[in-house]
C-alpha cells in the first residue's frame, strides 16, 4: 500500500486479547467496546508479540474489536490478532466496487471476498485517542458519521462547508443539525476529488439539504476552494483556516465565544497571504483578531521542507546546527541555508508543525517523512514521560506578541551536544511549547479580559502536549475547551466553516470574506 512507516490497525477477537496487547483503562475500554467500534490508540505492552512493522517507532497500537459477523468468523478461524486495513492504495479513496477493486488492488491483495449486495458508500474506520476520560477524535468516520451534530445556534439558511485539503471532510447544515461527512482523505488527486463531490451529492440527497451558502478555505489552490467557486447560484463565504479551527472547537463545545483560541497545526493560508500555523486568536464565531503567533521562519524549498524536516532544522539553526545534522545532508546543506537566508523559494511560516519537524530532525529522529505529521508523531513517541524539565522561549511585544520558537530549537541542539538523551530532550521540548502557550494566554488575558481558552489544530492530537497545556491553563484560572466530537485536525475544519458562516448570516453580514483586520 506504499505506507512504509505508517502504523496499521489491529483487530482482536475479544477484550482479553486486547488487554494482553495493550494497557487499557476503563475510559478506553468503554470506547473500544462501544457500539461505534472505532480504532482506539492505546499504549502497547513492552512484550507485545506483534511484528515491528505493524506500528514502527510507535509505543501505541491502534486496536479494534469486530463489528461485523464476517470479522467474528475470520477471527474465530485465525490463531491471533489480524491487521485490518482499508482496501486502497495510500492517498487514494477506498475501492468499494468489485471491478474497481480488482483493477486497483491486484498488486496488493492475494484474494477478494465479494458479496451479492453492493456497497452503497465507502467509509474508513474511525480513529480515537482517549484524553481525560473522553474521546479525542483523530478520524471521524464509520460509526460516527453521518450522525448529525447539534449546533448551539441554528443555521439561518442551508450551508455547505467544503473543508480544507488534508484530511478532507465536508459538512451540510440545516437548522440546528450539522451533517459532517466521513473522512475522505487528502484532496490532492482526481480520485479523492471525485469521492468528495460524490459524497456531497449523496448527502444532499440523503438529508434533503440544498445549500444556498457555501463556506470555503481562503487558500486559492485548494481543490475544495475551487469546487466552491465553481458552484452556481450560491453565496460564497471565505473562512480563514485557523479561525475555522477555533470555530470547530467552539461548535464542538456548544460555545459562541469570545475565547482565546490557540490554533497550532502544519500550516494554513493566512489573511495576510502568508502561511500561518502557530496562532493565538481572540475569536468568536463571527470573527477574530490575531493577537500573537510564532515568529515566522523560512521554509527552504517550500513544500519540500514539509517532506524533509531537516530543511526546517537548517532554517531554525543555520550555521549553529549540530555538525552531524549538516554532515547527513552535506550535498545540499549550503544551498538550503542560502535559500533560507535569501528567502528565495522559502516562504515564511509561523507553523507549529514545522517547529516540531525541526526538533525531530535535530534529534535524528526523522529527516524525511513518508506520511503527514510523521516527524511530530515519532517525536512524541520518543518522549521520556518521567522527565519534568522544560525549555524557555522568549515572547516579544509588537503589533502582535511573537513567540520565539527558535529558542526552543537552540535549547534542543545545546542539550544534544551536551550528551543529553533524545528522550529527555523531547519531553523538555514538549513541556517548553506547553509552558510558552500558557504564558502567552496569560499575557493576552491581561489585555482582553477573556478567561476561556480553546485549543485546536492537528498539533493538539499530541496528548503529551495537550495534557501539559490544559493542566497549566486550568491552574492559571482558565476554562479550557478541547475537542471530543470532531477532530482537532483539518478533519474538523468543515464544521468550523459552517459555524462561522451561520454566525455571519445571523449577524446580517453581507461580506464574502469574514476576516477582519489584524489586531493593532
Amino acid at each position: 500500500k506504499h505506507r512504509e512507516d505508517k502504523p496499521f490497525a489491529v483487530m482482536v477477537a475479544d477484550l482479553d486479547t486486547a488487554h494482553a496487547l495493550c494497557v487499557i483503562d476503563p475510559a478506553a475500554q468503554r470506547v473500544l467496546v462501544g457500539r461505534r467500534r472505532p480504532v482506539v490508540l492505546l499504549p502497547r505492552r513492552p512484550d507485545t508479540p506483534l511484528a515491528p512493522a505493524v506500528a514502527p517507532g510507535n509505543r501505541n497500537l491502534g486496536l479494534m474489536l469486530p463489528y461485523t459477523p464476517l470479522h467474528h468468523l475470520l477471527l474465530r478461524d485465525t490463531a491471533g490478532p489480524i491487521v485490518l486495513t482499508s482496501g486502497n492504495v495510500s492517498d487514494e479513496p477506498i475501492s468499494y466496487q468489485d471491478e474497481d477493486a480488482r483493477r486497483r488492488l491486484a498488486g496488493i491483495a492475494d484474494a477478494f471476498l465479494t458479496h451479492d449486495r453492493a456497497i452503497h458508500m465507502r467509509t474508513d474506520d474511525s480513529v480515537m485517542r482517549v484524553f481525560r476520560g473522553a474521546e479525542l477524535p483523530v478520524r471521524r468516520a464509520r460509526g460516527y458519521a453521518p450522525e448529525p451534530l447539534t449546533l448551539a445556534q441554528p443555521a439561518p439558511r442551508p450551508i455547505l462547508g467544503c473543508g480544507a485539503e488534508l484530511k478532507s471532510t465536508f459538512c451540510l447544515a440545516r437548522g440546528r443539525h450539522a451533517f459532517m461527512s466521513h473522512h475522505i482523505g487528502d484532496l490532492e488527486n482526481y480520485e479523492t476529488l471525485r469521492s468528495f463531490t460524490e459524497g456531497i451529492t449523496h448527502f444532499r440527497r440523503l438529508f434533503d439539504v440544498q445549500p444556498e451558502v457555501v463556506a470555503h478555505d481562503l487558500h486559492p489552490e485548494y481543490l475544495s476552494t475551487k469546487y466552491a467557486h465553481d458552484l452556481p447560484d450560491v453565496e460564497l463565504i471565505g473562512v480563514q483556516h485557523h479561525h475555522a479551527h477555533i470555530a470547530s472547537c467552539l461548535a464542538d463545545n456548544g460555545v459562541a465565544g469570545p475565547v482565546l483560541g490557540v490554533a497550532f497545526d502544519g500550516l494554513g493560508y493566512g489573511s495576510d497571504g502568508t502561511l500561518w500555523g502557530g496562532e493565538f486568536l481572540l475569536a468568536d464565531l463571527a470573527g477574530f483578531q490575531r493577537l500573537a503567533h510564532l515568529v515566522p521562519v523560512p521554509m527552504p524549498g517550500g513544500t519540500a521542507a514539509i517532506r524533509q524536516p531537516w530543511r526546517m532544522a537548517a532554517a531554525y539553526l543555520g550555521s549553529d546546527a549540530p555538525e552531524e545534522l549538516a554532515q547527513r545532508h552535506a550535498e545540499r546543506w549550503d544551498a538550503v541555508l542560502a535559500m533560507a537566508h535569501r528567502q528565495v523559494n522559502a516562504p515564511l511560516t509561523s507553523s507549529a508543525g514545522r517547529l516540531f519537524d525541526a526538533v525531530a530532525a535535530v534529534l535524528g529522529i526523522r529527516d524525511t517523512i513518508n506520511y503527514e505529521g510523521q516527524a511530530a508523531v515519532e517525536l512524541e513517541q520518543r518522549a521520556d514521560l518521567t522527565e519534568r524539565g522544560s525549555y524557555p522561549a522568549a515572547v516579544t511585544k509588537g503589533p502582535a506578541l511573537q513567540l520565539h520558537g527558535a529558542d526552543l530549537v537552540r535549547a534542543v541542539a545545546a542539550d544534544l551536544q551536551a550528551g543529553v538523551a533524545p528522550e529527555i530532550i523531547s519531553t523538555r521540548f514538549h513541556h517548553g511549547v506547553a509552558d510558552a502557550i500558557i504564558r502567552v494566554c496569560v499575557m493576552l488575558r491581561e489585555s482582553t479580559g477573556v478567561r476561556v481558552a480553546a485549543l485546536s489544530g492537528g498539533v493538539f492530537q499530541n496528548v503529551l502536549l495537550l495534557e501539559r497545556t490544559v493542566a497549566g491553563l486550568e491552574q492559571s484560572g482558565f476554562r479550557v475547551l478541547t475537542h471530543s466530537r470532531v477532530p482537532p485536525n483539518d478533519g474538523g475544519i468543515s464544521l468550523g466553516q459552517v459555524a462561522v458562516a451561520g454566525a455571519l448570516l445571523r449577524a446580517g453580514s453581507e461580506r464574502s470574506n469574514p476576516v477582519p483586520a489584524l489586531a493593532d
